[in-house]
């Protein structure tokens, strides 16, 4: 799977520029601000109908625009899919699919898997449970079917069963929307448990290239105590939801819990070692798909020069193009990136003010 071609219009300080990427290693290099971060999130934004870097997307509108406009040819398979994004200033979004008007943006996720490596990821670790409940949910939604349905269930009836809290309504009320978040509940457990199962078989191997003297630990926890029956724990903390106006325990706390023996990673990795774990899990989980389903992942790197020595960006550069994958990594000094590996980049690009302009 493969970007043949990628437009973009009226997208941060990009006015407008065409690229028709290498399926290999991608190199785009300029100055800060100059719009290399901008292609990524471009990109990112086609096949999550959302920014990596803002909450708000009509933030990422040109500002002499009040819409921008994303498109790019997909390669799967021998087959081209077009894939066109419209986003207006008032926040309507519109979704084309080969000419078809897409309704749910998680069929964008579903085209178009990516993954994004840049100095936000960070989050994943230092930030609380749901950047890596996301992590989780985004290999469950690929992996099973179901997933995407069983989470969306489990949504709707906590925002039912937290209404009924906050307006303090008797347990006799709840009880029934309690039975239907314990069937969804066990259902997206499962999913998101052996999902990283199969996702430690692969990061155990990437870890210990990447880390060879820390001993890592990754293990799933589910929202409440495996060893409670989740029913009865409910109706037992019931008076304290009702205090709290919200559901204290279930699916929605679910987290990936990263040690370095009794301490988390955070406190026990230093900032190089933690990009190279967040590296290491993002590999993995591309590389999972590809086992799961025979479809690649795009990979994005932001700024990867970035609090890395030359043998550790030599090491991740050698697993990242050993992916297979189509991958995008952006510096400001392209030697960093060319001097790392060991032979030249597929295709390089030099982006300034927002010009975006190919290197032969």
């Amino acid at each position: 799977m493969s970007l043949s071609r990628i437009t973009i219009g009226s997208f941060r300080n990009i006015s407008s520029a065409s690229l028709n990427p290498s399926d290999g290693l991608n190199l785009i290099y300029g100055q800060n601000g100059s719009g290399k971060t901008s292609i990524l999130e471009a990109i990112y934004f086609l096949g999550m109908g959302r920014s990596f870097r803002s909450h708000l997307s009509q933030r990422v509108i040109n500002n002499d625009d009040d819409k921008l406009t994303l498109f790019a040819n997909l390669i799967q398979d021998e087959n081209d899919c077009k894939i066109g994004l419209r986003r207006h200033r008032n926040g309507e979004i519109e979704v084309k699919i080969n000419g078809e008007k897409v309704k749910r943006l998680s069929t964008l996720a579903e085209t178009l898997p990516i993954q994004v490596i840049t100095p936000e990821s960070f989050s994943l670790l230092f930030e609380g449970p749901k950047a890596r409940r996301q992590f989780i949910d985004w290999g469950a939604f690929h992996s099973d079917p179901h997933f995407y349905q069983a989470w969306v269930n489990v949504r709707k009836v906590l925002k039912q069963r937290n209404q009924l809290l906050r307006n303090h309504s008797p347990y006799s009320q709840i009880q029934f929307w309690d039975k239907e978040l314990v069937r969804y509940a066990e259902q997206v457990t499962d999913i998101r448990n052996r999902y990283v199962d199969s996702l430690n078989e692969l990061l155990k191997g990437i870890i210990e290239r990447f880390l060879p003297q820390v001993d890592i630990k990754v293990s799933f926890t589910r929202g409440w105590d495996s060893k409670t029956d989740f029913s009865q724990l409910l109706e037992n903390q019931y008076s304290r939801d009702v205090a709290a106006g919200n559901t204290g325990s279930g699916p929605h706390k679910a987290d990936l819990r990263l040690r370095v023996g009794n301490l988390p990673v955070q406190d026990a990795l230093s900032r190089g070692q933690l990009k190279l774990l967040v590296c290491a899990l993002r590999i993995a989980q591309g590389k999972l798909l590809k086992q799961q389903l025979n479809k690649n992942s795009i990979y994005l790197v932001d700024d990867l020069p970035s609090e890395l020595d030359a043998q550790h960006r030599q090491l991740l550069l050698q697993q990242l193009t050993e992916t297979g994958a189509q991958i995008f990594v952006t510096a400001i000094d392209p030697l960093a990136i060319v001097d790392s590996l060991s032979r030249p980049p597929d295709r390089m690009f030099h982006v300034e003010q927002g010009l975006v302009t190919v290197i032969e």
